[in-house]
């Protein structure tokens, strides 16, 4: 891909981005007075969030201990949490995608527990972790790892059987046959759920933290609501857009950079 067309393809995306905050700067005189302390200006948004977390000092880069008390507590959980559910579920997907017979037992099971709400299960996780970290992260685990599963048997289905005949004829191992053939075939749809994993685990990162924290960014957002602190709260729903966006543009950096042998084969066809 050329870069200019890149680069005039993501100068474009960003002018609609800056075209949308320079709207809501400007839709906010028209609101009533009595309701413009519910929507402040994207600028006094944006004020408070550096004041709320790069003011810090420059031997700890700038980041406040707000950064440091509730954001990376916050990101720590949300990597555990999704970490195990990646683990899991492409080592199950993969079982359940080449053994047919596994996959008819489990499939019932997989589709009744991946059609339960996370958050209609979190007293249940408090019952088995009590209020800990391990709580957290298994609402985060449970709730992100159907989307790794149902790709990663997708993906090891669809693998081509010529590769795999070819495979047997050059008697590889098992092994050898799961990292040479099924695990780059499957490759594609693994970075699909594990992009919607990515999202749907910080979602729950912020849910799990809502019932009965102490630290990371859904408590102090869900205070802050309750307090009426509706700059705050503005600023910690911009952190969390934030977040969406860089983690979902690096794990789309690491899906081209491991797949760019994927993207030349499709070319070449």
């Amino acid at each position: 891909m050329a870069l200019r067309p890149r680069l005039t393809r993501t100068a474009a995306r960003w002018l609609v981005f800056a075209a949308v905050v320079a709207v809501w700067q400007f839709a906010v005189r028209l609101v009533p007075a009595e309701e413009r302390a519910f929507f402040p200006p994207p600028s006094m948004i944006a004020a408070h969030m550096y004041r709320l977390w790069l003011t810090g000092p420059p031997a700890h880069l700038f980041l406040t201990p707000v950064v440091t008390g509730q954001v990376l507590p916050s990101l720590a959980r949300m990597a555990g949490g999704w970490a195990l559910a990646v683990t899991a579920g492409v080592a199950a997907g993969l079982l359940f995608g080449r053994v047919t017979r596994a996959h008819d037992y489990v499939d019932p099971l997989t589709h009744f527990f991946r059609a339960l709400p996370p958050p209609a299960l979190i007293p249940i996780f408090i019952i088995v972790f009590k209020l800990t970290d391990v709580m957290r992260i298994a609402v985060i685990a449970f709730g992100v790892v159907w989307p790794v599963v149902l790709n990663t048997i997708e993906g090891a289905r669809s693998v081509d059987p010529l590769q795999l005949d070819t495979a047997r004829v050059f008697r590889l191992s098992p092994a050898r046959r799961l990292w040479s053939v099924i695990l780059p075939s499957a490759a594609p749809k693994i970075f699909a759920g594990l992009r919607i994993s990515l999202s749907m685990a910080l979602i729950l990162m912020v849910v799990s933290e809502t019932v009965g924290g102490f630290d990371g960014i859904g408590y102090t957002l869900f205070h802050a609501e309750q307090a009426f602190e509706v700059t705050d709260m503005w600023a910690w729903i911009g952190l969390l857009g934030l977040l969406g966006y860089g983690l979902n543009a690096l794990l789309l950096w690491l899906e081209r950079w491991l797949l760019a042998w994927h993207r030349a084969a499709r070319e070449v066809e």
